[in-house]
């Protein structure tokens, strides 16, 4: 394709941008503003250059981060789909969470029921993992 700062990005290239941004905000290179901002900029980014600013002051991802084929400078060859956000949340703390939280609530409250919180989270949290393995 070029490096042509004027040739026009799709759906992917936005979805690239998405995430190795995601990978920025996640290293705590952005503030909570910054990656707010520059995730919207990213979403509407018609042109490689539009792209291209939105990663000028921030380094390159190592390469385990950053998604392959992607227009970004911050890019080197690497899973080609972006994370979906299921797999970005911290699905393991939470989980290992739940049951303090659980046992907080059941000492202060006096009730049983927190307890069913341990299970109910773990069904919210790894539900719906299996959604490639349609038959």
């Amino acid at each position: 394709m070029g490096d042509e700062p004027d040739i026009r990005v799709g759906h992917a290239e936005r979805q690239r941008a998405l995430h190795a941004l995601n990978e920025h905000f996640t290293a705590g290179r952005l503030t909570l503003l910054e990656f707010d901002d520059r995730t919207a900029r990213a979403t509407v980014a018609l042109t490689r250059s539009e792209l291209d600013a939105l990663f000028s002051d921030l380094p390159p991802l190592p390469a385990s981060q950053s998604p392959a084929g992607s227009p970004l400078p911050a890019a080197s060859a690497s899973p080609s789909a972006p994370v979906p956000f299921r797999q970005r949340i911290p699905r393991d703390t939470i989980m290992a969470l739940t049951p303090f939280a659980a046992l907080f609530l059941f000492i202060t409250v006096g009730h049983w029921m927190f307890f069913l919180l341990i299970p109910v989270t773990a069904i919210v949290l790894y539900s719906g993992d299996d959604d490639d393995d349609d038959d």
